[in-house]
């Protein structure tokens, strides 16, 4: 579902319109919200409610298939109400639920209001700090990946004063094996490559503008080194994505958010999919909010969660789901 009150419920009735070679997907939504979603956005999407995923395959030739979360109160798009956050976070529950039973095959998951959630009383960063709680406390990782980029910050939700705070050769090589993992068995890539870029401009200028790459990320590195992982930085960060330099590695591993994600939404805005490494299922998510600006105006661009959904599917048919 995502955040009832943004751009979530128009982003899954127009990936329904889109259809193509991914396998039957069902939205765990309120059906009577889509329904009349649909009716003011003027889209051809008829809304079929169902009981169990099994039955998404019969219904999603013709219908939107819905398993139902009922809202507390009615959806005003812009405007987010905290009543909505036990349904939003219900279907995440529920996602879960279903993909550890193997009852689907993987999730993607709409974009989230944070802070109306936090004002509900839901304790996490996001969504990625949720679902591993919901998976049993699993180490894991956000990977942002588009067809020519996929990058994996170290730190997430952090100012970057205490993302700098934070930085330490544990959490980089954490995030290095996480990644590594991750492009094995989702990606399917035998031998990943990793680029680890530098914090500091020019990387630290062999410590004249700062020493984090000597004292912090080169350690690192030698870790990841020494356990037959190909890692390779720090490089500086300002010639790390261009072509020739993507070329050469696997995945980015990016000190901070902004590093990370800057580049990324940069090279393909509109196509970027969040994925959680590190999880027993398979969970990608659009890689933008939940837009509220525009939330109820037929302006949002389902390319994102089109996309996020291509990808659970390859993912998903790569383990074998």
């Amino acid at each position: 579902m995502g955040e009832p009150a943004g751009v979530g419920g128009e982003l899954s009735l127009k990936a329904w319109l889109a259809r193509n070679a991914t396998r039957p997907f069902f939205a765990i939504d309120d059906p009577a919200r889509l329904a009349a979603l649909a009716e003011t956005l003027g889209l051809a999407v008829p809304v079929r409610e169902i009981a169990a995923p099994h039955e998404a395959a019969s219904v999603f030739a013709t219908a939107l298939p819905v398993l139902s979360v009922k809202l507390e109160v009615p959806a005003r798009p812009g405007h987010p109400d905290p009543a909505n956050a036990a349904a939003t976070l219900a279907a995440i529950e529920r996602a879960v639920q279903m993909a550890q039973a193997g009852t689907i095959a993987g999730f993607a998951t709409n974009p989230i209001q944070k802070k109306t959630l936090q004002d509900a009383g839901f304790k996490h960063p996001g969504h990625t700090e949720f679902l591993a709680e919901l998976a049993g406390g699993t180490d894991v990782a956000m990977m942002l990946a588009c067809p020519a980029l996929r990058v994996v910050p170290v730190t997430i939700h952090l100012s970057l004063a205490d993302a700098v705070q934070a930085l330490q050769p544990a959490v980089i090589v954490r995030a290095g094996r996480i990644a590594a993992a991750g492009l094995k068995s989702l990606f399917g890539i035998a031998r990943p490559r990793l680029a680890v870029a530098a914090l500091n401009p020019h990387a630290g200028e062999q410590g004249a503008m700062g020493d984090e790459e000597i004292r912090v990320i080169l350690p690192a590195i030698e870790t990841l080194r020494a356990e037959g992982i190909e890692v390779r930085g720090p490089a500086p960060a300002d010639t790390l994505f261009h072509p020739a330099a993507r070329a050469t590695y696997d995945a980015a591993l990016c000190m901070y958010h902004d590093q990370a994600l800057i580049p990324i939404k940069t090279i393909d805005f509109s196509g970027g999919v969040n994925v959680t490494l590190g999880l027993p299922f398979v969970r990608t998510s659009p890689d933008h909010g939940t837009a509220l600006d525009i939330a109820g105006t037929g302006r949002a661009d389902p390319t994102s969660l089109i996309a996020a959904l291509a990808m659970a599917d390859d993912m998903a048919r790569r383990r074998g789901s």
